[in-house]
């Protein structure tokens, strides 16, 4: 996968906005690895490249019809 050298990195707070589900649900996530979102463990936060959250969307759409 190609990166854009300033790809934004979205909080857990933001990329759960983003993608319309709650904070806990990608805490969840994370911890018990349901979808691989890709996280990135900056010492104690969690941030979220745009990309990875824009490819779980379109998986997410292609598999509902």
């Amino acid at each position: 996968m190609n990166l854009p050298a300033h790809e934004p990195l979205l909080n857990r707070k933001e990329a759960a906005r983003y993608i319309n589900y709650s904070y806990g649900t990608l805490a969840v996530w994370d911890c018990t690895k349901r979808y691989d979102l890709k996280p990135i463990k900056i010492g104690r936060s969690v941030r979220y490249r745009k990309s990875a959250l824009d490819a779980f969307l379109e998986e997410r759409r292609l598999s509902a019809f």
